[in-house]
């Protein structure tokens, strides 16, 4: 976008564009998602900038009424596969927080020199920036959302040190840390919230949608002993147990309606708080929830075989999964088969919650097992194929299909939800090359019409 068309956004207060860019404004200091609800300010004050990391690298502080560090995230960087996308998709899962820079490089397959210039060139800030700004953002929700105390707080967000943690939300809002929960949104519920009673979160998501399309989906994939559906439909609950970097947790969202531009209502239960930045990243991947929905229903409603479901369904998702290597074991053995891995090799909760009694068993517990389960499963645990949120598609894709037992529809399926790609068609679907890059948009669209 120029700046002539972000100043129209900024101008009508579009919310289309939240999570987008963000704009600055020199003559108070503050930055802001698009629609913010503030006085326009002068197009000669008014600075832009990709990320929030990079507002907050010029000195910007958040805006404390439009709170654009929630905002949803860009949809560009599940759309792109080369290394700025798959940097900032592990950023977003706390790569960078558990592994530092060299981590990501590692990951990434280039020198720590490398991934800095090339995040900073295009983005105005590095990953440690970028790193930074995301435990901003947790800290905040930990503040204004649970009783926690503050020190335990700071190390639960990620950060080294209290010192470094009352410096970081001093710059970014302009605020002590006792005085950023005193601040907290009426009924926001701050210090209401303990950790027996796990974090209350809100996901943020733009434009429609549709959620009963979504939970149905879950609903016929749920898995016994680590997945529920529960509730009447329009206000179902969904129930998952997760494995995560430094524990486990368990998670219930809301089929809850909170409009266009709304958020699903979610509570997050956790063993190791800073397994929270990790928690909220995967479950934003399951729902789908940083999606463009304007630009997916333009370019499909453009099709005459998707333009009538299109019409019917706006804002329809593509959801992801909640943990890639699960749903690949979950993709090529079904879903009753994978009950009974559960049963079999999960991992037991120290504290079940009814039917939520086990995580699902990771890919070393699997690799024994005959045929091509297990010759996935291995694959998965020695690094063979990878599935993490920084992954090369195309070089998972090759050796999923090099496997026994692995056909082009499962590696379809997988790379559609496991690698969360926007633009995969599955065979029998009769795909067209009109709907890229939003293919997997289209066969969600075809396959929720029955």
């Amino acid at each position: 976008m120029d700046e002539e068309t972000r100043y129209g956004a900024v101008r009508s207060r579009d919310a289309r564009f939240d999570g987008e860019f963000f704009f600055a404004v020199e003559t108070t200091g503050i930055y802001c998602r698009p629609s913010c609800p503030a006085v326009t300010p002068k197009r000669q004050n008014v600075r832009y900038y990709t990320t929030a990391a990079a507002a907050q690298g010029s000195g910007f502080r958040a805006c404390r009424r439009c709170r654009p560090d929630a905002v949803p995230g860009s949809a560009e960087w599940n759309v792109r596969a080369d290394v700025v996308g798959r940097a900032m998709r592990m950023i977003g899962d706390g790569v960078v927080d558990r592994e530092g820079v060299s981590g990501l490089a590692v990951r990434l397959g280039y020198s720590a020199r490398q991934v800095q210039r090339q995040l900073t060139a295009e983005l105005g800030a590095g990953p440690v920036a970028l790193a930074r700004a995301q435990r901003a953002h947790t800290a905040r929700v930990l503040l204004q959302t649970t009783g926690l105390p503050i020190t335990e707080i700071a190390f639960a967000a990620g950060f080294a040190s209290v010192r470094q943690f009352n410096d970081t939300i001093r710059a970014v809002y302009a605020l002590t840390p006792t005085a950023l929960r005193a601040a907290a949104p009426r009924g926001g519920g701050a210090g209401r919230a303990t950790p027996a009673a796990g974090v209350p979160l809100r996901l943020a998501y733009r434009g429609a949608y549709q959620a009963g399309a979504v939970f149905d989906l879950l609903s016929d994939e749920a898995v016994a002993g680590i997945e529920k559906v529960g509730g009447e439909r329009g206000a179902r609950t969904y129930r998952r147990t997760l494995r995560l970097p430094y524990g486990t947790g368990i998670v219930a969202v809301e089929e809850s309606d909170h409009g266009v531009g709304g958020w699903l209502d979610a509570r997050l239960h956790l063993t190791d708080l800073r397994d929270l930045t990790t928690a909220v990243q995967r479950l934003r991947r399951l729902f789908d929830l940083d999606a463009d929905p304007y630009a997916v229903d333009e370019r499909l409603g453009a099709d005459p075989r998707l333009a009538p479901l299109v019409a019917a369904r706006p804002g329809l998702r593509s959801p992801g999964a909640a943990d890639p290597e699960e749903f690949a074991v979950r993709a090529l053995v079904g879903c009753a088969e994978a009950s009974l891995l559960v049963e079999r090799y999960g991992k037991a909760l120290d504290a079940p919650c009814g039917s939520l009694t086990h995580v699902f068993p990771e890919p070393g517990a699997l690799a024994g097992e005959p045929g091509p389960l297990g010759e996935l499963a291995a694959a998965l645990a020695d690094g063979r194929v990878r599935l993490d949120a920084g992954a090369d598609r195309e070089d998972a894709e090759a050796g999923l299909l090099a496997l026994g037992g692995v056909d082009s529809g499962v590696v379809g399926a997988i790379r559609m939800r496991a690698l969360g790609d926007p633009d995969v068609g599955l065979p029998g679907v009769g795909v067209s090359e009109g709907w890229r890059p939003w293919r997997s948009y289209g066969v969600r669209h075809v396959l929720a019409a029955g």
